[in-house]
């Protein structure tokens, strides 16, 4: 008896010591301030956009008074109206967030709208599918027929370029994710290898070829620098990796830039067009943009239909699971370095395309068309639309190049990328997975929300709870 009742006393003697405990470590990790929300921060993101859009579209300095812009863009009531529609778009953001949260709590099952019906008779009936991409192709094909002759070269100049680009460098970020932010050195190395086999260069080739000919030497001659690029680098991860892509890129440039001899310098290179001679039949691609641009059309469907059957296969879940969590790859099997490798060395195959087709259209071109800032554009671009995500690529590749085009008669040239820059934050703010993404990133980023998995799809997992 007295046993228990001095048992019974020491447990009412530790009770209250254990109440007034300090935390264990994971418990102190587990809790979160209120500013530290993400609808907090998300309200601090969008105050911080306000007074950069202020200052984009406020006065401009002078060399007479260098802070004039500063007074005049925080005196005015134009910051405050930057700022109240920034608290308008947050308010109306998290107050639908918050009622689309309280529906689904409390519903066991979600009714199904008009998308959602769209959705299972498109993933239920294949002729519809079919019939949708048909006319979709037709759109692509023969919609630029009715537009203007600046519209015509923007969309082979630019936007089929891209497009092709964005597509090869969605293998590497998208599915393999690896940062890379020298992918425009395939692009450059694409074109050159065009000047030199057409015979453009100071330093002939063993035989002068047509620009057709050209295409699979220029695949093959950046899938071996993709292997010369990948084989002592990617065992990196991450950031690592990023600087030595970089690296890559800069080492392209300057070489094309400085060896005056071999790639002609800082002059640039003048191509020939391309042309087709059978014998029996002749043809020879001139001025008008849209026979270049139903090539590049062609090109494009090539690459989305291979790249789609490699996304099913083998080598893509390797793909995928070495996104996921490299470790855990390399754990079960998976030879990672190999499979990492054929990533950049598939995904350069395109800009070698890109760059072949790029040089035949414009006639000329110079080191400056491959500067670093391209690299930027085209990461971008993966991102915005949706990484991993074809038909995202597409999307986010066509609609960024379009708008600073659209926006040319408004917006000053020099502001264009401030503002390419401010709808990139809100969409990173908003809709970090992109405007169309695969379900497996959308999944990805909803398990990092959750502290499941890594931040993104370009490093490894971190941040697992036990």
């Amino acid at each position: 008896m007295s046993i228990k009742t001095s048992t019974a006393q020491g447990a009412g003697q530790d009770s209250p010591k254990s109440a007034t405990a300090p935390l264990s470590a994971a418990a102190r990790l587990r809790r979160v301030h209120w500013y530290q929300e993400p609808r907090w921060r998300r309200l601090g993101a969008l105050l911080a956009l306000a007074v950069t859009l202020r200052l984009m579209t406020g006065e401009e300095g002078t060399t007479q008074d260098l802070f004039l812009a500063l007074r005049e863009d925080f005196t005015g009531v134009g910051l405050w109206v930057w700022l109240a529609i920034a608290v308008a778009v947050w308010a109306v953001r998290e107050f639908l967030a918050d009622q689309t949260s309280r529906a689904v709590k409390g519903t066991k099952k979600v009714s199904s709208g008009p998308l959602e019906r769209v959705r299972q008779v498109w993933s239920a009936d294949k002729r519809v599918r079919m019939g949708v991409l048909t006319a979709v192709l037709a759109l692509v094909v023969f919609g630029p027929l009715g537009v203007e002759r600046y519209w015509q070269q923007v969309l082979v100049d630019q936007i089929a370029i891209f497009v092709l680009l964005a597509i090869g460098l969605n293998v590497v970020i998208g599915w393999a994710g690896l940062l890379d932010l020298g992918f425009i050195a395939f692009f450059a190395i694409g074109a050159y290898s065009a000047a030199y086999w057409t015979g453009a260069l100071p330093v002939q080739p063993p035989v002068a070829l047509n620009n057709f000919l050209v295409l699979p030497i220029a695949v093959l001659t950046c899938l071996v620098a993709g292997v010369i690029l990948g084989a002592p680098t990617l065992r990196l991860r991450g950031d690592y990796l990023a600087i030595v892509t970089l690296g890559f890129h800069e080492i392209v440039y300057l070489v094309a830039k400085n060896a005056d001899g071999v790639t002609e310098g800082a002059r640039g290179v003048k191509i020939e067009r391309f042309s087709v001679d059978l014998g029996f039949f002749s043809y020879e691609w001139k001025l008008d943009p849209m026979p270049y641009y139903w090539l590049l059309v062609a090109f494009v469907v090539l690459a989305i239909f291979l790249f789609l059957r490699l996304e099913h296969s083998k080598v893509g879940r390797a793909w995928t699971a070495i996104r996921e969590d490299e470790v855990a790859a390399a754990a079960t099997g998976v030879p990672t370095v190999r499979y990492k490798l054929m990533a950049f060395a598939i995904g350069a195959s395109t800009s070698g395309v890109a760059g072949v087709a790029y040089a035949s259209k414009v006639g000329y071109f110079n080191p400056e068309n491959f500067a670093i800032l391209l690299s930027i554009l085209v990461l971008a671009y993966v991102i915005f639309g949706g990484m991993g995500s074809i038909p995202g690529v597409l999307f986010g590749a066509a609609f960024l190049v379009w708008l600073p085009e659209y926006l040319r008669e408004w917006v000053d040239p020099k502001d264009r990328y401030m503002y390419l820059g401010a709808l990139l934050v809100i969409m990173m703010i908003y809709r970090p997975q992109g405007v169309l993404p695969s379900r497996r990133r959308k999944r990805e980023l909803q398990m990092a929300e959750a502290g499941i998995g890594g931040a993104d799809a370009t490093g490894p997992a971190e941040g697992r709870q036990p």
